[in-house]
């Protein structure tokens, strides 16, 4: 017990470090991957864009992204902190897989209610926000939050490029204590913790907007 409450205070920290790193490279890719799929339906010249993007994230490994990132932008005159540049990668990621939740998503809404709205006079912008999309978030919301889930635990490839997070944590304790149960019990449970919390949040948000559409 001793052991434990001498590692929680640098656990706590390094915590709230994943925490607002996930969350922030998670609203950045959701924002951007949901503006992918947005162009990609209104540009069709922009599908062939699209498709690289979402290609080359999506079959490569993260941690060969945040390498280029981190060790390929100062390279052209752009230096970030490791903090920074470890959400931007990480955000650029997500935003593949963000992407394609959207699209499937919009893929899910019937077209007739679409080609309805136009014969009555709807334009496709007012057809977009307020009939496409209501549906398709109310369909992704279980999947966006396994996203954002995936995003949390990915965020502990950061450590290798030295972003205090949780795995960066355990590693240093282990390291200098040589004590290997407790901390790395303290990481596997701080990501069970973030995890959870994100899932429960979904599943309250996905019944919500469910009893909305139906209400």
């Amino acid at each position: 017990m001793q052991e434990l409450m001498t590692y929680l205070p640098d656990f706590g920290e390094a915590l709230l470090v994943t925490l607002g790193l996930s969350l922030t490279a998670a609203l950045f890719g959701l924002v951007l991957g949901f503006w992918l799929n947005a162009l990609r339906l209104a540009v069709p010249l922009f599908s062939g864009f699209y498709r690289l993007y979402i290609w080359l994230i999506r079959g490569t490994p993260f941690l060969a992204q945040l390498a280029v990132v981190y060790f390929g932008l100062p390279v052209l005159g752009l230096r970030l902190e490791a903090v920074e540049a470890s959400i931007l990668s990480l955000g650029l990621y997500s935003a593949a897989y963000f992407a394609e939740l959207f699209r499937s998503a919009w893929a899910s809404v019937p077209k007739g209610q679409i080609e309805a709205a136009r014969v009555h006079g709807v334009s496709a912008r007012q057809a977009f926000w307020h009939i496409q999309a209501p549906q398709a978030f109310a369909f992704a919301l279980p999947l966006l939050g396994n996203q954002v889930m995936l995003t949390i635990k990915e965020s502990a490839v950061t450590s290798i490029i030295t972003v205090p997070e949780l795995t960066m944590t355990a590693g240093r304790i282990v390291s200098t204590t040589f004590s290997y149960v407790v901390p790395y019990a303290l990481l596997v449970l701080s990501y069970w913790l973030l995890t959870s919390l994100v899932a429960i949040l979904a599943e309250y948000l996905g019944r919500r907007a469910t009893r909305y559409l139906r209400g």
